[in-house]
């Protein structure tokens, strides 16, 4: 008896740790928003009190729910995909993954924050005449067929590139019977599908489908490439939705509260039931099927799965702590100051803001560092961190910077945008060594995390909301499509320059 509360209290001090460390990189990923929302509102953007107290509250709920999520999702959701994985690579079936691919890819993508946060944007700025429902259930049909291709390149090792450039040949050409309204809520959609509970599932799988192979090793580059393909399925759904839906006349508004008159609590209190009920009914069906399998095939031992049925209680109760904080008090506040910005006197202030986020957002995302210390390591050190943190803070920075004056400058489109940098990101894949593409497709998905599809995107939409001749569906969406984009193509470079570099210095780029 002693030993067994001895190890429960073990326990506890590890998960404490675990948590803590989490604590403290979601603090850092948040800190610089809330830093520089106090900065403008005691100098260009003042606001009322209740409103800054609302997001004060917003963003320690955003805090906490983060770090009992990303705690539950290392101890419950990245096992079961493991076991999950694991248990498809003992089938030695195709069809199974098949199958396995398409149910759980599109469980696991209707529960996924970021994807909910866009969703009821998408819902608000419409006036509902596009349910965020419809949006949950389109985009993650989308990710569970793209991400079932994407299991079976892994068994019959297709070429990433080459698979790449088809599914993007078909995304122009739907792009071309797709409006530009849903042009920009299509590829937004892709960049809030690769959050924080997809990744590492997909990534466990992955890794675990690998073993089907004949070769029975797990090489470095199926762990990459996957995210990406199946961040590729929202964007297909989406346009698919757009053309048979028949929905081309659309507008949208965004209705910014710059009074801050409803009270600090009752925004929280409201929010609370309509949330848990929402990521009830999304985690159900994953945590089923888990059960399931380890009922009739995995016989994991109770301590294992109590630990693993934890995680999943943890990564509920993070989610919607998080969801919470979002949607009571956070994201308005983006809004109210991207329109208090852009209607001062002069443009430059709201462009340096935009850029400043950008950079911030970026450097503290804590998903970034994991992906820099992996380049650093398969390029033994050729490209430093130091490099690859620099070029991506840059590129996201003059992505939020291009969506600002996309807004500011009657006529230009997304598709001026985003035509030429993803020919140029396809045409890059042929020359920059081949584990550079993978990385640099799924460091779009890195890059568009939480704080981008939060208050990122409600700075930018409450910009749109403010300028004369903007309209908020077609300008105020959009920038995660830009923020995902340009990772892509500076990783695509950093790749060159590192096979060049290597060359010189006698060795061998993996191609």
């Amino acid at each position: 008896m002693y030993k067994l509360n001895y190890q429960n209290k073990e326990g506890s001090v590890v998960y404490l740790n675990i948590l803590t460390e989490k604590f403290k990189e979601v603090l850092l990923s948040v800190l610089p928003i809330v830093v520089i929302v106090l900065i403008l509102h005691f100098t260009i953007a003042p606001l009322e009190t209740n409103l800054l107290l609302r997001f004060l509250l917003g963003a320690l709920f955003i805090v906490v729910g983060l770090a009992i999520f990303l705690l539950g999702t290392d101890i419950g959701i990245s096992p079961i995909g493991t076991n999950l994985g694991k248990g498809i690579a003992k089938s030695n079936k195709v069809w199974i993954v098949a199958i396995a691919g398409v149910v759980l890819g599109f469980f696991i993508s209707i529960a996924e924050p970021d994807l909910h946060i866009l969703a009821n944007q998408i819902a608000d700025v419409t006036g509902g005449a596009i349910p965020n429902m419809s949006i949950l259930i389109y985009v993650s049909i989308g990710i569970a067929v793209m991400m079932t291709i994407g299991l079976l390149r892994i068994v019959f090792n297709i070429p990433l590139y080459k698979l790449l450039t088809g599914i993007y040949t078909v995304i122009f050409l739907l792009a071309l019977f797709t409006s530009n309204e849903f042009l920009a809520i299509a590829f937004d959609a892709s960049g809030a599908t690769t959050g924080a509970l997809t990744v590492p599932f997909m990534l466990a799988l992955a890794l675990g489908v690998s073993n089907l192979k004949k070769n029975g090793k797990a090489s470095e580059k199926d762990s990459f490439g996957l995210v990406a393909i199946s961040s590729s399925g929202a964007i297909i759904a989406v346009m698919l939705m757009n053309i048979f839906g028949k929905q081309d006349e659309l507008s949208g508004s965004l209705a910014v509260d710059l009074t801050g008159t409803e009270s600090v609590i009752a925004p929280f209190i409201h929010h609370f039931p309509i949330i848990m009920k929402e990521i009830l009914i999304a985690l159900v069906p994953i945590v089923s099927i888990f059960l399931l399998y380890q009922f009739f095939f995995l016989k994991l031992s109770k301590k294992k799965l109590a630990k693993t049925m934890k995680g999943v209680f943890y990564v509920f109760v993070g989610l919607v702590v998080f969801l919470v904080g979002v949607n009571a008090g956070f994201m308005e506040v983006g809004s109210v100051v991207g329109y208090t910005v852009a209607a001062l006197d002069s443009s430059i202030f709201v462009l340096i803001v935009a850029f400043v986020l950008g950079i911030v957002t970026i450097l503290a995302e804590p998903a970034v560092y994991v992906l820099t210390h992996q380049i650093e390591d398969v390029t033994n050190g050729y490209v430093t961190r130091k490099v690859v943190l620099t070029a991506l803070s840059i590129g996201v920075g003059l992505a939020v910077l291009l969506s600002m004056i996309r807004i500011l400058v009657p006529g230009l489109q997304l598709w001026h945008f985003i035509l030429p940098g993803y020919i140029l990101a396809i045409g890059l894949m042929y020359v920059t060594p081949k584990m550079f593409v993978g990385m640099a497709f799924d460091a779009g998905g890195v890059a568009s995390g939480p704080m981008t599809a939060t208050f990122i995107l409600a700075f930018v939409q409450g910009a749109a909301e403010s300028i004369e001749g903007a309209d908020v569906l077609l300008d105020g969406f959009g920038m995660i499509a830009m923020v995902a984009m340009m990772p892509i193509i500076t990783l695509e470079i950093l790749g060159i320059l590192f096979k060049i570099k290597s060359r010189k210095g006698g060795l061998h780029a993996n191609e």
